[in-house]
């Protein structure tokens, strides 16, 4: 069903390919400009919502209310339960001492979700290293020894489950038998001897932006479970999804339509409806809380994963839309805001019925960005001559 302003299906439809004699960036053209994109072959029958974010006025709807699969969308609502329940400056420790017997290390951590299993990237990026600190523990303790370990007591604290299995792997690929005992925060302080490791990582303002602007699966699974965690609920998938409906509820959006799989989108089983997405990207439009998401979003032409699109397809819009993109085999999505004139839109676009092929990809992607071009514009600040200006 496609709804445009309010007005009769057979007026809108007469009025799609003529010429408005409105501003060419009022909703009824932005509308107009909509409605040709979503009948678009190529993005095969989208869902799709537009909204005015100056009057929350829907300004065009096509399948809006249809479950669909968002693809990495889903790190929208990541990134607003991470800005909910979590303090932006916070960062995130990891500590490696020597524990309380001489074969023994004491693994102090906060769930950062920063640290890399990639070596190089660690590098390049600044990222604890995760195999680094492993090694730097058994050094200190060969150290503290003097002779060669063949046993090793792990006292851990607030790690990933999957990174105690790969610390039990390391060090049993070394020939080392290892003994995993979980302690509190507290007990993990009071047994730490000398230490051998110390890292912290970027603010969760920063890591929220790395996730949203190069889509990182793995970071925004792994955020969504601390803010997860920090709300009050479950630490593992049924904590998000009671968190990221809360966040929705809080904003008085209906949850009742999505299905959550997953925090980064890389589920196909996740379901999202335009119309829930989009009135999300207007209710945080002008909060004070959730700023930092938008601004954390890739800009056309300029940043992320949208920083080599809309340069050929639509140059006159660089710079003015900022948006999250989505892809998954048969699904290309976008949701974001675009800049036109003295507007600003908020829109979401899920196309997940398109051909399984990387070409069918790339014609969707480049069929939303032309669209999003003819409505995008920058705001012109007028010009004041001040040549005949009387002084004195």
């Amino acid at each position: 069903m496609k709804k445009f302003l309010g007005l009769s299906a057979a007026i809108v439809a007469a009025s799609i390919f003529t010429t408005s004699s409105a501003s060419a960036f009022d909703p009824v053209s932005a509308a107009n400009v909509f409605a040709r994109m979503a009948a678009s072959p190529a993005l095969s029958n989208p869902s799709v919502s537009l909204i005015d974010v100056s009057t929350g006025e829907i300004v065009f709807e096509s399948n809006a209310n249809s479950q669909r699969k968002p693809a990495s969308l889903m790190k929208l609502l990541s990134a607003a339960a991470t800005l909910r329940y979590l303090d932006s400056a916070t960062v995130f420790a990891t500590s490696v001492s020597l524990g309380p017997t001489p074969n023994s290390l004491v693994v102090d951590g906060e769930y950062d979700p920063w640290i890399s299993l990639d070596a190089k990237a660690a590098s390049k990026m600044k990222r604890t290293y995760f195999y680094g600190f492993a090694a730097k523990g058994l050094s200190a303790v060969k150290k503290n020894t003097e002779g060669a370990v063949k046993k090793l007591d792990i006292f851990y604290n607030d790690l990933y489950s999957s990174e105690v299995l790969r610390l039990k792997s390391y060090y049993k690929k070394k020939g080392i038998k290892t003994n995993f005992v979980k302690v509190s925060e507290s007990e993990a302080k009071s047994i730490a001897g000398e230490q051998a490791f110390y890292s912290t990582s970027p603010t969760v303002r920063e890591i929220m932006n790395w996730f949203l602007i190069w889509s990182d699966n793995d970071v925004s699974e792994r955020m969504a479970r601390l803010a997860a965690k920090a709300a009050g609920n479950q630490f593992n998938q049924n904590g998000v999804v009671k968190t990221f409906n809360k966040v929705l509820r809080d904003l008085d959006i209906d949850p009742s339509k999505i299905v959550i799989k997953d925090a980064s989108g890389l589920s196909k089983e996740n379901k999202l409806t335009a119309n829930v997405l989009s009135q999300l990207l207007y209710k945080i439009h002008s909060h004070p809380l959730y700023s930092q998401l938008i601004a954390g979003l890739p800009v056309s032409g300029e940043t992320g994963t949208l920083s080599e699109r809309y340069i050929e397809t639509a140059p006159q819009a660089v710079g003015l839309v900022k948006a999250k993109t989505g892809t998954l085999s048969g699904t290309v999505s976008l949701a974001g805001y675009v800049q036109s004139g003295d507007r600003e839109y908020a829109f979401t676009i899920i196309a997940d019925k398109i051909k399984k092929t990387r070409s069918a990809s790339d014609r969707a992607r480049e069929i939303l960005d032309i669209y999003l071009g003819k409505i995008a514009a920058p705001l012109l600040v007028p010009v004041i001559d001040t040549s005949t200006a009387i002084i004195g």
